[in-house]
């Protein structure tokens, strides 16, 4: 079990940040910090966008950034979620991911329902999201990537 803490990327941690990479194959699958931070500075989707890091130990383990809609109840999105590659299937996506579903709550309490999209070629993302409770809408967004959700209870 490891201690994930979730912190804005900042002055002081986003060159810690752009360290983050994925394995070649999943480049295409999420956006790298870089470019989180451009959505959120530009704000692509006229929404708000907050970017994170995830720490343990006082190391980033993974990146994510939520576009939502300030006090609504159904529009807040997971999105770049990623772990670094060379902790990958040791178990920090899943509990990261609970950590984040979380985190929402906490921070947005109006939050009922979270939504996410994922590449469908990505069958690992898929996988972690079905087993958080996620479900397929059975619907694509705009690039032709599946959109899963989650209520809150």
């Amino acid at each position: 079990m490891y201690d994930i803490c979730i912190k804005e990327i900042t002055k002081d941690n986003w060159e810690e940040a752009f360290e983050l990479s994925v394995h070649e194959s999943q480049k295409t699958f999420v956006p790298n910090v870089a470019e989180s931070l451009a959505f959120a500075y530009i704000k692509p989707w006229d929404e708000a966008l907050d970017p994170y890091v995830l720490y343990e130990n006082n190391r980033i383990v993974g990146a994510f950034y939520i576009s939502y809609t300030p006090d609504s109840e159904d529009n807040y999105w997971i999105c770049g979620f990623q772990i670094d590659k060379a902790l990958q299937g040791k178990g920090y996506g899943k509990q990261s991911l609970n950590k984040i579903i979380e985190f929402i709550k906490e921070k947005h309490r109006k939050c009922k329902v979270i939504s996410l999209t994922v590449e469908k070629e990505n069958k690992q993302a898929i996988d972690l999201y079905e087993k958080a409770g996620f479900i397929s809408q059975n619907q694509v967004n705009s690039y032709q990537q599946p959109i899963y959700k989650l209520k809150l209870e």
